[in-house]
């Protein structure tokens, strides 16, 4: 028997070492994770566990916010649909950086300014006690049953097709899922509930760097493997990739990709602006920066680590597509390429940063969850005079039991026969859009009610279940025509809707809250800004750009390549990164 082109008993050699090295690496990010935060009062307040006490650079804030977004999720789905596709996949990284952009200089500010630990506070503040109970149970919903979920889902797609524990031990694929889902989620349960905010923000950037390197290198060795094919090496293998079938280099999607290019400017958008400025999951790192100079900073930052996920978890789709044809499922593309191109001792100490990157988005899920449920839910409705020591402990037993419901939940789904990673974006859509629109209603308009507020979100719910569930099963010419729609277009759809209503519901029950969003905290918190973001966003946009450029017919994914246009506009791009780069160090000069 032989599996990964190598004997049964030379694999279980290998195991062995992997293993090792994985508990050794994992031991090692405790260790110094430990070292960094023992000292801080981290377990004592709740701003302390839930916001790391306000202490958190953007260092920090911007490897923690990477590698809950970068998950075995991201890692499976993206190559997937690059198998299966195209390239068009990559705007759900890329586009990214737009969001991030808003969020560093529109959300955040606000948000710091205000002092708020979960976003919730904002809806509470706005709209009323009544919308913001909603939103925390719409958090707690998507986070127990798609969030969580999703992510051990993933782990166990990745590890068990890497190493194939079904044949080894001789039991089913599934009960082989099942028995990874537990593992995962027992660690990465003890990595969220006892260590609090900043032990996820350290162990995150410790493990996210580790992931970036194990990427890259599945990247090169990918591209080496096809290069044999050949009789040559990385450079022969770069060749036949970028000739072989040039479309799926493309990044333009159509309307039957994974990512239609329209969907960029509609609901993909919106999507992307709920998960960077408004998910209590991702936000919750940036909430607890230790000034808005260090919180922009890493947020921005992130919007460019973001910009580089496409090579690193995209392309691999292509290079399984020329190494590995013929899957079973699109999802086995990305652990089929490790599984096929890596050396073994390599596996060991990528698959202990790829389980590094699946306990990041795991822990950030668990920590987030029982914020909300602690600071929005439980304590102001069953306990207001909590004490704050009381409070952390209580969190970490909620987070246990948040913890063994999604492990007993996750094996019953199904996200194979659609894919994992649309599977996850599309559920998401049951809270995304209407959080997303209540916050921009409420920061920029006067208009939105409590009553405009809960109406929309009622019928965004009552809409996007029919058209999931219900349209696809009526056979008449309205919901035909409704189920064949991409869903980022019907999110864009209910987001006009829901603002209709919001606006109509305004004229029936006036608001009467009053919100001041230039009020500031009173505690010395420094509002002071990064003096570089400007630059840097206008950079950022610029590579968007160009990345786009490149992956395009215009580009390399075409037979027949202008290698002229590409040089000049290449050129373009650098000279403007030098440019910035010679101004901003001049501007420092002029300030020293």
């Amino acid at each position: 028997m032989y599996i990964f082109s190598i004997k049964l008993e030379d694999f279980m050699e290998h195991l062995v070492f992997t293993l090792v090295t994985f508990v050794l690496f994992t031991a090692l990010v405790g260790i110094i994770s430990g070292k960094i935060v023992k000292n801080s009062d981290d377990q004592k307040t709740a701003k302390g566990y839930f916001l790391a006490g306000n202490g958190l650079g953007g260092f920090f804030i911007a490897g923690s916010m990477l590698l809950t977004n970068l998950s075995a999720e991201n890692l499976v789905g993206l190559s997937g649909q690059s198998y299966a596709a195209n390239m068009s996949g990559m705007a759900w990284e890329a586009t990214a950086v737009i969001a991030t952009i808003i969020m560093a200089f529109v959300f955040l500010p606000m948000y710091l300014r205000k002092g708020y630990t979960t976003l919730p506070e904002f809806m509470e503040e706005r709209y009323g006690v009544g919308v913001r109970r909603m939103v925390s149970i719409l958090f707690l919903i998507g986070y127990l049953v798609i969030g969580i979920p999703v992510c051990l889902y993933a782990g166990a797609i990745a590890f068990e097709q890497i190493f194939d524990f079904a044949t080894v031990f001789g039991i089913s694929e599934g009960m082989a899922l099942t028995i990874l889902i537990v593992l995962v989620g027992i660690i990465g349960a003890l990595y969220a509930v006892l260590g609090g905010m900043r032990a996820v923000a350290v162990s995150d950037t410790i493990n996210g760097i580790l992931l970036v390197l194990g990427s890259v290198l599945v990247v090169v060795f990918g591209f080496i493997a096809v290069g044999k094919l050949s009789g040559g090496g990385f450079i022969v293998g770069v060749k036949d990739v970028i000739t072989y079938e040039p479309a799926k280099l493309n990044a333009i999607g159509g309307k039957n990709d994974p990512v239609p290019f329209a969907c960029i400017f509609t609901g993909m958008l919106l999507a992307n602006l709920f998960y960077w400025g408004t998910n209590q999951v991702l936000i919750q790192r940036a909430l607890g920066a230790e000034n808005l100079k260090e919180g922009q900073k890493g947020v921005l930052l992130s919007g460019f680590l973001k910009m580089m996920v496409p090579l690193l978890l995209v392309i691999p789709g292509v290079i399984a597509a020329r190494l590995v044809p013929g899957l079973t499922s699109k999802d086995f593309a990305y652990p089929s390429l490790v599984a096929r191109s890596l050396p073994w001792p390599v596996v060991g100490l990528f698959c202990a940063a790829l389980f590094g990157s699946i306990i990041s988005t795991y822990n950030s899920f668990l920590n987030a969850a029982s914020t909300v449920f602690m600071i929005d839910i439980y304590k102001p409705i069953f306990n207001p005079n909590l004490s704050e020591e009381a409070t952390v402990k209580l969190a970490k037993k909620i987070g246990w039991g948040f913890a063994a419901f999604a492990i007993i939940f996750t094996p019953f789904l199904d996200v194979l026969s659609t894919g994992l990673y649309d599977f996850g974006r599309s559920f998401t859509g049951f809270y995304n859009i209407p959080i997303i629109t209540m916050v921009l209603v409420g920061m920029f308009s006067k208009k939105g009610s409590k009553l405009g507020a809960i109406c929309a979100t009622i019928f965004h719910i009552a809409f996007y279940a029919c058209y999931k569930f219900i349209f696809p099963h009526i056979d008449t010419p309205f919901t035909n025509a409704v189920s064949g729609i991409n869903y980022m277009y019907i999110y864009a759809i209910s987001f006009v809707i829901m603002l209709v209503i919001i606006f109509v519901c305004s004229k029936i029950a006036p608001n009467t809250k009053v919100f001041d969003k230039s009020a500031s905290r009173n505690d010395g918190y420094d509002m002071t800004a990064w003096k570089h973001k400007n630059a840097f966003a206008i950079w950022l946009v610029s590579f968007l750009v160009y990345e786009y450029f490149i992956f395009s017919p215009a580009g390399i994914a075409t037979e027949n390549k202008n290698v002229v246009r590409i040089a000049i506009v290449t050129a373009i791009f650098v000279i403007e990164t030098i440019v910035l780069i010679v101004k901003e160090m001049n501007k420092r000069k002029k300030t020293a």
